[in-house]
C-alpha cells in the first residue's frame, strides 16, 4: 500500500482481491458514514486511515 492519505478505488480493489465497481460502491458506503459524522469526504476516494479501520479493525495506533 502507498503512503498517501487518501485511497482510490483501485487501490481499495487490490487490497481487497474485488473489482473496481465493488470498490466505489464500498467507498461510497464509507463516505456516507463519514459524512454524517461531519466528516469532509472525496467523491471515490476513502481516508486510508478509516479504510484500515473498518476493514481490518486496527486502531490509530496500529495504522501508524
Amino acid at each position: 500500500m502507498k503512503n498517501t492519505i487518501l485511497m482510490n478505488a483501485q487501490e481499495v480493489a487490490e487490497e481487497l482481491g474485488v473489482s473496481k465497481a465493488s470498490a466505489y460502491k464500498m467507498i461510497h458506503v464509507w463516505n456516507e458514514k463519514l459524512q454524517k459524522m461531519g466528516y469532509t469526504t472525496v467523491s471515490g476516494r476513502v481516508s486510508r486511515k478509516y479504510f484500515l479501520e473498518q476493514f481490518y479493525g486496527l486502531t490509530e495506533k496500529e495504522v501508524i
